[in-house]
């Protein structure tokens, strides 16, 4: 027992429950609409829902980059005026630990959002007919150049510093070192997840007034090729129609 409560004061709570299913809830959903995104792929009926679920996804982290616990929250990670210092240091081989998302990290952040949210965009404007099918895989395909960056970075990071970063993102613990962790009010923390709760759900619920079917499996072509899905269920349309 009391091993188990010198390993628990040795390391602190960084990544809340939030940050950390939104992170691997976005690596699901990228990972599923790549494997997806061939026609003649088994799994090409979902890949719009990826897209869908990616979109909520975004929407959750942009609003949680206020709202969430400190670590989360842009103002704490988002620091252009440190990457240059940080990048020096990295280079030198030895770059500071940091508790929560080091300058590149926040930066990375940022492009893989960025990046997300432009392929999606695009995947949703195919869907009515005023996308661009190259625009949406040379997106697509940038923005997997960035994750392979990103994951190199992580791994670079964790053998400098000698912290797990992926296992911090399963855990949401990394080690103290001396660090003064961060406490916020509980009932805070509840307005918060409340509030994600409700995000997510208004979410859900706007993308399925715009497309009631957007997160069941359906046509590849039908995603690709044009407003039917979408137009049939605006009001628009079936005015169109009935005319």
């Amino acid at each position: 027992m009391a091993n188990s409560t010198q390993s628990v004061a040795a390391t602190l709570s960084v990544w809340d429950a939030p940050t950390r299913l939104f992170h691997w809830s976005l690596v699901g959903a990228i990972a599923l609409a790549f494997v997806s995104s061939e026609e003649g792929s088994p799994l090409a009926a979902w890949h719009m829902v990826a897209g869908w679920v990616a979109a909520v996804l975004i929407i959750f982290r942009l609003c949680w980059g206020f709202i969430g616990n400190a670590h989360a929250r842009f103002a704490n990670f988002v620091r252009p005026g440190a990457v240059v210092p940080h990048v020096r240091e990295l280079i030198a081989g030895r770059p500071p630990r940091s508790i929560g998302h080091n300058p590149l990290g926040g930066l990375a952040v940022l492009a893989l959002l960025a990046g997300t949210a432009a392929v999606t965009w695009t995947g949703i404007g195919m869907t009515t007919g005023s996308g661009n099918e190259e625009w949406h895989e040379a997106l697509a395909f940038g923005l997997l150049g960035l994750i392979v960056v990103h994951v190199v970075g992580v791994v670079v990071m964790s053998v400098l510093t000698h912290d797990n970063l992926a296992r911090a993102m399963v855990t949401g613990r990394k080690p103290a070192l001396g660090a003064i962790p961060s406490r916020e009010p509980r009932s805070r923390r509840a307005l918060a997840n409340i509030a994600a709760l409700a995000i997510v759900g208004l979410s859900v619920f706007g993308i399925t007034r715009y497309d009631r079917d957007a997160f069941l499996p359906g046509s590849r072509e039908g995603a690709e090729h044009g407003e039917h899905r979408i137009l049939a269920h605006h009001p628009a349309g079936q005015a169109d129609d009935e005319d």
